[in-house]
């Protein structure tokens, strides 16, 4: 377990009384219940179509914010992150700090921001921890200083990174366009029980693009789907799920492959990977209860000798708590 901090220093004189508040709230990992790559575009990122699916799986955030004292001009801000978990490196280019430094740059806020993370989504997964830490830090400010510009708030997330404009929605169910960042928010889908196996493997974002841009040398130019606004778990199980790094990745990472046979042959009705990453998720039948899945989760954690985690999806987002 690591603890990171980071200080820019601010005079506490130059406080606001009394400001000090405290906003907590969870940061759900996603799954992709649908990933179709589409043609590299100009600016580098690659055209694609996906469903994003918010899942109980989540990391803690807590943020405290000191705003400054408006009578005082030209003060510095100042951004605390601290870390419960996995070193995840600089703390500079952690998405959370990143994403309190872009607000009090850009809202029109100032002051010091105080985050403590308590990580349980691992990197390097496809499951979007980072993303959502980020979006929930945004989430946490906007709540703490009465920020209420939506549109700037997503135009912040969508500077930092694809996924987190998902993360800023009300719908746990959504489609992304674009790089990710177009997000169309649909009717959130019935609950279902998830197997999330995590095997010891980190994907690179990029090598998966590379990989799956090699195996498709050569072949005609793909044509992404059209995804209608009223999705289905029926459609889903009926073709619509597809990841289209599933392959590729699984080729090049045996636990991801061993991960994906090993959730099929407990009968998921579906699975599949999720995101670019190593983590695979199988979903199984409503009809099956939080504690049997718990148990299918830990016979394979046994078998595979790596992590399988029981979740659930979720039908609404967290909500941001003030105390």
């Amino acid at each position: 377990m690591t603890m990171t901090r980071l200080w820019a220093y601010l005079p506490r004189e130059n406080m606001e009384a009394d400001a000090a508040t405290t906003a907590r709230t969870l940061a759900p990992a996603k799954v992709n219940l649908v990933l179709r790559i589409g043609a590299k575009r100009g600016d580098g990122f690659h055209e694609l179509i996906t469903i994003f699916q918010a899942v109980s799986l989540a990391d803690e955030v807590e943020v405290e914010f000191h705003p400054v004292d408006r009578s005082v001009r030209d003060a510095a801000n100042e951004v605390n992150l601290v870390v419960d978990g996995p070193d995840l490196g600089p703390v500079e280019q952690n998405l959370a700090w990143r994403a309190a430094s872009a607000f009090l740059g850009t809202s029109g806020h100032r002051g010091a921001v105080s985050i403590h993370l308590t990580k349980h989504v691992p990197a390097g997964a496809g499951l979007g921890g980072g993303s959502s830490d980020a979006a929930a830090v945004l989430r946490c400010l906007a709540a703490l200083s009465g920020f209420a510009d939506r549109d700037a708030l997503h135009q912040m997330a969508s500077r930092l990174g694809s996924d987190i404009t998902f993360f800023l929605g009300t719908s746990p169910t959504a489609i992304g366009r674009g790089r990710g960042e177009r997000i169309e928010a649909v009717a959130a889908l019935p609950e279902r029980r998830l197997a999330l196996a995590l095997p010891p493997v980190h994907v690179a974002t990029g090598f998966a693009y590379e990989a799956l841009a090699a195996s498709r040398a050569g072949a005609p130019p793909v044509s992404l789907p059209k995804l209608d606004a009223l999705v289905s778990w029926d459609e889903l199980l009926n073709g619509l799920a597809v990841n289209d790094f599933e392959t590729t990745v699984a080729a090049a990472n045996p636990p991801v492959a061993q991960s994906l046979a090993a959730l099929r042959g407990a009968g998921a009705r579906l699975a599949m990977l999720s995101g670019s990453g190593a983590a695979s998720f199988g979903l199984f039948c409503d009809a099956r209860a939080a504690a049997d899945t718990g148990r299918e989760c830990a016979t394979l954690s046994r078998s595979l000798g790596w992590p399988v985690i029981s979740c659930a999806t979720l039908t609404r987002m967290p909500d941001v708590d003030l105390k």
